[in-house]
């Protein structure tokens, strides 16, 4: 066995085929999401599949606290073996800017999941994991971390975010026996899309939907060879770097265009 490994958001979509990954390469598992049907079912699934430990931990970590009560449940099932966290839950949610319907509580939970838990449970990981001389993070943010995201405004925030926090602790922990990878995938078919209304959006009937197990693959050899980035296909390589190229006014209106619901 390699040790043990926490991965969030892991019911469905990435973090389940993340959580596969990882047990296939031999990591038992803490493994969390909201619904505690469906993580137990995934728990049952590794655990015949590939014969590790996999403990299922159900958390809200929009809930102030649950991240840190996560961490501290992952520690008592590992014995304190937690080698590898794997932030991948998040949230989104689509529409303009200060038109939602719960007057901005649903822009409350993608700040707290995608921002307030996830810095918490690095902070933790990493303090851990330093202390041991070894460790691996993987943040999963978006190409949307690279551009202004109109109808989608705080959750482009929120992963510019993680982009930004996990470029700088790559540095921060240079020589420390620990790395930080972001994984920045484009659309992917999986049930986010559907949670977050955003079916009917031109981007959603452009292009094709990736599969998340190719994300998830991608995401863990990234992780595990220590990269700082990694973006998933070309297309998704030409989306986040091309806004760079345009003037800022200029990429946000077009991402504008693309994340307008079609009519």
């Amino acid at each position: 066995m390699e040790g043990w490994a926490l991965i969030t958001g892991a019911s469905q979509g990435i973090g389940q085929a993340l959580a596969a990954e990882a047990a296939a390469a031999g990591w038992n598992l803490v493994i969390s999401a909201r619904g505690v049907a469906q993580l137990e079912a995934v728990a049952a699934e590794l655990r015949a599949r590939h014969g590790v430990q996999v403990t299922p931990a159900a958390f809200d970590l929009a809930e102030p606290s649950a991240a840190e009560a996560l961490w501290a449940a992952a520690l008592t099932a590992s014995g304190g073996q937690i080698g590898v966290l794997v932030n991948n839950a998040g949230l989104g949610w689509h529409g303009a800017f200060g038109t939602s319907p719960e007057g901005g509580a649903q822009e409350a939970e993608v700040i707290a999941v995608n921002i307030r838990a996830l810095t918490t449970l690095a902070q933790l990981a990493v303090a851990h994991m330093r202390a041991a001389g070894a460790g691996r993070v993987l943040n999963v943010a978006s190409t949307a971390a690279f551009m202004p995201i109109p109808h989608m405004a705080v959750y482009g925030a929120s992963k510019a975010f993680v982009l930004s926090l996990s470029e700088a602790l790559a540095v921060d922990l240079a020589g420390s026996g620990v790395s930080v990878t972001v994984l920045c995938p484009g659309a992917t078919d999986t049930g986010f899309f559907d949670r977050a209304g955003t079916g009917t959006m031109r981007l959603m009937k452009l292009l094709p939907m990736p599969k998340p197990e190719g994300v998830a693959q991608a995401g863990w050899r990234g992780m595990m060879a220590a990269r700082r980035i990694v973006i998933p296909g070309a297309m998704n390589t030409l989306s986040a770097f091309g806004p760079r190229l345009l003037p800022r006014a200029l990429a946000a209106r077009l991402a504008g265009v693309f994340m307008a619901r079609s009519r």
